[in-house]
């Protein structure tokens, strides 16, 4: 039967019964807890973490280099200092000896200064690399928690996989056969609540999404199921005991 042809109770009961099956996968996914969101966060947090280690790599290369230009630096000062006190021997004037002399001075200050800047160096390795190590041992733990999450996700997943395969079957098929308009708003009202509930039934005179009354008249209308009704309260689609197949309980 097309859905042009369906009249309201029929759309009503297909609706409520869509909601059924997909509340079972809400339950399944329930079930999974927050797993596969802790899954997911941990996996973003590892690659992070990693990103963060091989900037900390190339900084350490870096500084490591540039202690090796300031060791290199000190060997050229010394190879002159050594060479023009060799000189100092074979001059012949004052100025020359003088000249010579602020040379091996201007040279000693090169590597005092060299020195200073491989201390510098060296303590900002040792930062480097503790800060390192740490960020390392974070992305260890953090690796062997996420493990243990994907083990306990799998288990569950492996409990339930038949069972929610069956549902998503039930649902596509259920989905085909409600108005598309319908279909729309369904989807939307159950993206706006937690517990995806968006087909409810009137209970104790009372709406079974958000709890609050349901006015004599409105329940009336709901009842004789002349058009779709729904909560002024949370926009939930109404349906009566007798469409749901539930029996309302004698208050």
């Amino acid at each position: 039967m097309a859905t042009k042809d369906l009249t309201v109770t029929d759309k009503l009961r297909l609706l409520f019964d869509l909601q059924s099956v997909d509340s079972q996968l809400d339950e399944l996914e329930v079930l999974k807890g927050e797993l596969p969101i802790e899954v997911s966060d941990l996996k973003d947090e590892i690659a992070g973490l990693e990103k963060r280690i091989e900037k900390m790599n190339a900084g350490l290369g870096e500084t490591n280099e540039l202690i090796s230009k300031h060791d290199n630096g000190i060997q050229e000062s010394k190879a002159l200092i050594e060479r023009y006190t060799k000189q100092l021997d074979e001059v012949k004037n004052n100025r020359e000896f003088e000249a010579l002399t602020k040379e091996i001075e201007l040279q000693n200050l090169e590597i005092k200064l060299h020195e200073k800047k491989i201390a510098e160096a060296n303590k900002q390795v040792e930062v480097q690399k503790e800060i390192q190590t740490a960020t390392v041992e974070k992305k260890d733990k953090r690796a062997e928690n996420l493990e243990t999450k994907k083990v306990e996700l799998k288990e569950i997943i492996k409990k339930t996989e038949k069972a929610e395969k069956k549902l998503q079957k039930e649902s596509l098929a259920a989905r085909k056969n409600v108005d598309e308009r319908l279909l729309k708003s369904y989807d939307k009202i159950r993206s706006t609540y937690r517990n995806g509930l968006a087909v409810v039934t009137v209970k104790r005179d009372s709406c079974g999404g958000c709890f609050n009354k349901i006015p004599p008249q409105l329940q009336l209308e709901i009842g004789m199921k002349k058009k779709i009704m729904a909560c002024e309260h949370c926009g939930r689609i109404l349906v009566d005991g007798e469409t749901a197949g539930v029996e309302e309980p004698v208050s």
